[in-house]
């Protein structure tokens, strides 16, 4: 064997007289090392599914913002500014549809098909905000509020009135309460059926208004119990 250049030549008489060099069959060592790199050992610290795709989505992510970045003005820094209006813009629409949702809540109305009187309704009310539940409290203090005008006969009692019915008739008797009694209808029917969470202050606002009611006196024109609106 002499060295040539930059490898070793091999003197044919190694190989044989008149044969060819032995080579080595490429189909075989491809086989063999498919079947080597096939052993779990290999394959013990691969990401798992979810950790692939997870990159995958991010590698996709960070392709489409430079492809968006290279076609907007400002590149990166223009990119991000149309990011930001987008969520402020987002962010926007979602409080104004809460803000329709609120002013188109339906009123409910105030009482159930069980009849209690206004001391029942306050100590349920109690009852409820020792266990700190707002809405059960802000309901059952609404109840009694109105069950209490009726038992006063300033009210005239009406099964299906509503929390806001309730609150214009208790305006008419009792004047001087209307914000009060407007704040205390939307609060029991935010709570009641319009998805919003009362909490310890709008329940305190409106025990407050219930003894206030309570001492209050009728207007002079009240000479009847309100009905219904």
């Amino acid at each position: 064997m002499t060295w040539r250049g930059d490898v070793w030549a091999v003197p044919a008489a190694a190989h044989g007289a008149g044969e060819p060099p032995a080579s080595w069959d490429r189909v075989p060592a491809r086989e063999a090392a498919r079947r080597e790199l096939s052993d779990p050992r290999y394959h013990e610290h691969d990401p798992n599914l979810l950790q692939r795709a997870w990159t995958a989505f991010w590698d996709w992510v960070q392709n489409l913002f430079d492809a968006a970045a290279g076609a907007t003005p400002g590149g990166g820094i223009g990119v991000t500014v149309i990011v930001l209006a987008l969520i402020a813009l987002a962010i926007a629409f979602r409080l104004r549809l809460g803000r329709t949702a609120r002013a188109s809540t339906p009123s409910a109305a105030v009482f159930d098909a069980h009849p209690r009187t206004a001391a029942e309704h306050r100590a349920q009310a109690e009852a409820y905000a020792l266990d700190h539940d707002w809405n059960g409290a802000v309901q059952e203090t609404m109840r009694a509020l109105v069950r209490s005008l009726e038992e006063r006969g300033l009210l005239s009692p009406y099964p299906g009135r509503t929390a806001d019915e309730a609150a214009a008739a208790a305006d008419l008797v009792l004047p001087g309460h209307s914000d009060a009694l407007r704040d205390a209808a939307r609060a029991f029917d935010e709570t009641t059926y319009g998805g919003r969470t009362a909490d310890h202050t709008t329940y305190r606002r409106l025990t407050a208004l219930d003894a206030a009611l309570r001492r209050a006196k009728p207007a002079d024109t009240a000479r009847t119990p309100a009905g219904r609106p």
